[in-house]
């Protein structure tokens, strides 16, 4: 498991929420919302945009008097502040202050951009653990109807755009309309009558563009909607990628995209169309003002009404005008489109039956067990209100007891363990543990104190123990032992999380709830979670993926060296058993004729990509190596000749022969291209092929085990040229390539090599009699002899689980599940149908240790096996979702009843 730093966390000493932890309601205008957490900034912008108005009016003030005066000459010499200042020098002064009022603009706009994105992704940052904090208090039957292809672009790409537009929500408009009065009263000083010509069209662009714009943001909603349900459908798709293959469906399911993508298309066309008619009519409207400026401006001119500086200053006044107004439309825009996306998304974060936000927030840090009895009275329960799964239950359970629930498929089993679980809420009727209501309960008390697995079983990304420490992730520890300086990162990210709203936990700490496990530290964590694999039959699983997985020498010095014990161990015992044929070891002066050619001419496990041995034969070095051995052209003959024999032999065999399986060169459907290349190389030589061509050819001989292929290419004399090669490639190795192969050496252990080669260092011999299952054998018996077994089992723990677990078969997973259920000790232990694809034989054992794990608390298990009843003190036998008949095995065998078909049916 990769390694993570620990750092402290923040936890309360009682059960109450922190009050910066609970991610508040959300409030359902757009504005208020912005207002409610970020009134603080917002007016921060408000009072640095009116502070910097009077700075943009004299930086329109001032181009005027530089033409006006001190390039016009109109009374000079002209003394400011006491000081006489000549044209020149005025124009100098002028043109400095001119740059400085640039210098402190520029400086307001930086500010102003820079603190918008800060606030607004703050808010963003809000917005989004908002709603995901919403999203883990859906109910169960919820996801049945929204996939998460239509969620996570909600809370992604959705709300992106709102992060940009809260951080200006108000300021920008301030800015840019206090910029456009700025502009007017500037305008208005030089002239009425241009003012009045400057806002002539904005009346009717004031009119007229709302009108266009609610017609742009209809079709923004439908092509919202229709973007999440075209990503539903691809996550369809991904999902059932099986059931479209099995059933020849690709063209349907092209067509179904292709009809979504083009109804997308339309709607776009339309918004582009409605988009650009908008631009277009603002663009026109903003270019008749000019049309009057150079008209009656250039009269009054002329007419000595108006000054050339002041109608140039009027002109560049005007220019800036067009910018803040256009931005007050693109305002106006992005406002109504973030409005319906800001409304589209609450809309889809509120469904009913919503978990209570108290229940979740609850951080109590110990919880006392269980008391009392758990007792189900007039239990019902309905996803549609039509059909009742679960009608009328009555039943009542001893926390100490082991129960089975069974019924036939339908009868309402896994509604009413999942009701027992609160993963459902019953829509009449209660639940109540001693005198406490279940539907009060928190989360902390029903996560930790009641275990359910179910048939459907999730593992996330990450190792086997990342799995199983995920039932013990409740709170994070407080650690005291950390720096300074990592302390100050700490704290500055908590700051961070408390401005936005965030959880004030470090991730990075250590969540295990060591005690929740009955155990005191990490190691007894590791022995518990090994001992349970043994319970649900796992741990000869997880043994192997350990044999075959890799460990960091350095990291596990003890363990890796008593692995190098094992391997002399081995290699001694096989001796003295006469097995020694079943391994041909390796050795740094002898060619191993089980290995490929590749394989002894690297002598190593490549550490990356670079020396792959599937891609080793277009390596540069590797190619200078084999030229300066004089090998090359050899082994491409060699690989030739090979291609020439898989031909001959294999042309008219079927794909998927068994001999293909054994000499793997060439796929069935390769054969055909080689064909084509053996008769290109027989007229033109294998010197005329290009380089791909050559490394190809070259491959198949790296391929090539002389005991495995008996073809009788690599004879003596080229193993020996090959192991000079080797130590040629070894000790010529350029600097750069120093770290790509980790080589063999007898006296240490490769850490680029799994478990299981490094205590074998060597290969398995080809050709002998039950090989592998009699070397199996002697590496299982050293490996307990030496008291190994549980250490690879550990290693094994970290194997990569892949996404949902998919790396894992459904049993696996099932039984993982089981075991992190047990691993956590709830007082209540829900197992429903979650061992559905075990045989009965393994079930059953699984089960027998289950209940032993269990003794002296609550264990459920839900399953259509009526005859499990034999292994509990009663069952409840359940169909049309009541309670038909409950006792113990030989009470419900004798009456003649459900249980008793169900029986013998079974």
């Amino acid at each position: 498991m990769r390694a993570t730093r620990q750092i402290p966390a923040t936890t309360n000493n009682n059960s109450k929420p922190h009050p910066f932890n609970t991610p508040s309601n959300m409030e359902r205008s757009l504005f208020k919302y912005i207002l409610k957490h970020s009134l603080k900034g917002q007016i921060v912008l408000l009072v640095v945009t009116a502070l910097s108005m009077p700075f943009v009016y004299f930086s329109l003030e001032v181009p005027k008097i530089i033409i006006n005066e001190a390039i016009g000459g109109q009374g000079m010499p002209q003394a400011v502040l006491g000081f006489e200042f000549t044209q020149i020098t005025y124009l100098f002064a002028l043109c400095g202050l001119f740059l400085f009022l640039v210098l402190i603009n520029g400086g307001f706009k930086y500010f102003l951009n820079v603190y918008r994105g800060v606030l607004g992704e703050r808010m963003l940052r809000r917005m989004r653990y908002q709603l995901y904090s919403r999203l883990l208090r859906f109910p169960l039957p919820h996801f049945k109807r929204v996939s998460s292809g239509e969620i996570i672009p909600m809370i992604t790409a959705e709300t992106e755009p709102l992060g940009g537009f809260i951080g200006e929500a108000f300021s920008l408009p301030a800015f840019q309309g206090g910029l456009l009065l700025t502009y007017l009263f500037f305008i208005f000083n030089q002239d009425p009558f241009l003012g009045a010509a400057a806002v002539a069209t904005y009346p009717l662009q004031m009119y007229v563009i709302p009108k266009l714009q609610r017609r742009v943001n209809r079709l923004a909603k439908q092509r919202v909607l229709a973007a999440r349900q075209l990503a539903a459908r691809i996550g369809d798709s991904v999902s059932g990628i099986a059931e479209i293959h099995a059933n020849d469906t690709t063209h349907y399911e092209r067509a179904d995209i292709s009809a979504r993508l083009g109804h997308i298309f339309h709607i776009r066309y339309h918004i582009y169309r409605k988009k650009f008619f908008i631009k277009f009519l603002n663009n026109f409207l903003a270019q008749i003002t000019p049309f009057f400026f150079y008209s009656a401006g250039g009269y009054f001119v002329i007419m000595g009404e108006l000054s050339l500086g002041a109608l140039v200053a009027v002109l560049a006044a005007y220019k800036d005008l067009a910018d803040p107004w256009k931005e007050l439309l693109k305002y106006y825009e992005t406002k109504e489109d973030v409005r319906v996306k800001y409304a589209q998304v609450l809309d889809q974060f509120e469904p009913q039956q919503m978990l209570d936000e108290a229940l979740v927030a609850d951080e109590a840090e110990t919880v006392p067990p269980l008391k009392g009895d758990l007792v189900a009275s007039n239990l019902s329960f309905s996803e549609d209100q039509l059909i009742k799964l679960v009608d009328g239950v009555n039943a009542q359970l001893r926390l100490n007891e082991h129960v089975l629930i069974t019924g036939p498929n339908g009868s309402g089993r896994d509604e009413f363990a999942r009701l027992l679980a609160r993963l459902l809420r019953p829509t009449a009727g209660r639940i109540t543990i001693g005198d406490q209501n279940t539907a009060d309960l928190p989360e902390s008390v029903v996560g930790r104190r009641i275990g359910y697995v179910g048939p459907s079983v999730y593992l996330f990304p990450g190792s086997v123990r990342d799995n199983m420490h995920y039932a013990l992730k409740h709170l994070p520890r407080v650690l005291a032992d950390i720096d300074e300086s990592f302390k100050r990162a700490l704290t500055a990210e908590r700051e961070e999380a408390l401005r936005t709203g965030n959880s004030l936990h470090a991730f990075t700490a250590d969540w295990v709830d060591y005690a929740g496990a009955g155990v005191d530290d990490g190691e007894q964590l590791e022995l518990r979670i090994v001992e349970l694999m043994r319970v649900v039959g796992l741990e000869e699983d997880i043994y192997h993926l350990g044999l075959h997985s890799t460990i960091d020498p350095q990291a596990r010095e003890e363990f890796s060296q008593r692995v190098m014990q094992a391997r002399a161990a081995l290699h001694e015992r096989l001796r003295e058993e006469d097995l020694s044929g079943l391994v041909e070891p390796f050795e740094e002066n002898r060619y191993n004729l089980n290995a490929s050619v590749a394989e002894n001419l690297l002598f190593g496990t490549p550490t990356d990509a670079t020396f792959d041995l599937e891609k080793i034969a277009n390596h540069e070095y590797m190619l200078h190596i084999l030229t300066e051995a004089g090998l090359q052209t050899d082994l491409l003959e060699v690989g030739r000749k090979v291609a020439d024999t898989m031909v001959d032999l294999f042309a008219d065999l079927p794909p998927g022969h068994e001999f293909f399986e054994q000499f793997s060169f060439i796929s069935a459907e390769d054969l055909p291209e080689y064909q084509q290349l053996l008769k290109r190389i027989s007229t033109q030589g294998m010197r005329a092929m290009d380089a791909e061509t050559q490394a190809r050819f070259l491959s198949l001989a790296f391929k090539l085990a002389p005991a495995r292929h008996r073809l009788g290419l690599i004879d003596e004399q080229m193993q020996t040229r090959i192991l000079k090669a080797r130590d040629a490639f070894r000790a010529n190795l350029p600097s750069e390539l120093s770290d790509v192969v980790a080589f063999f050496d007898a006296d240490a252990y490769n850490g680029e090599s799994t478990l299981l080669d490094n205590i074998l260092f060597g290969k398995l011999a080809y050709g002998q009699a039950r090989g592998q299952a009699r070397l199996s054998s002697v590496i299982n018996s050293v490996i307990d002899g030496h008291g190994l077994r549980v250490d690879i089992v550990r290693v094994g723990l970290d194997y990569d689980v892949g996404i949902g677990g998919g790396r894992l078969s459904m049993e696996q997973r099932q039984k993982l599940a089981v075991a992190r259920a047990l691993l956590k000790q709830p007082d209540i232990l829900i197992v429903n149908d979650a061992t559905s694809t075990l045989d009965g034989a393994k079930e059953l054992q699984l089960l027998k240790g289950v209940r032993e794990q269990c003794e002296g608390r609550g264990l459920i298990w839900v399953s259509g096996r009526a005859e499990y009843a034999r292994e509990f003190d009663r069952a409840l036998v359940m169909e049309s979702g009541r309670v038909i008949e409950q006792g113990t095995f030989d009470e419900l065998e004798q009456a003649d009843g459900t249980f008793k078909a169900l029986l013998h049916n079974g």
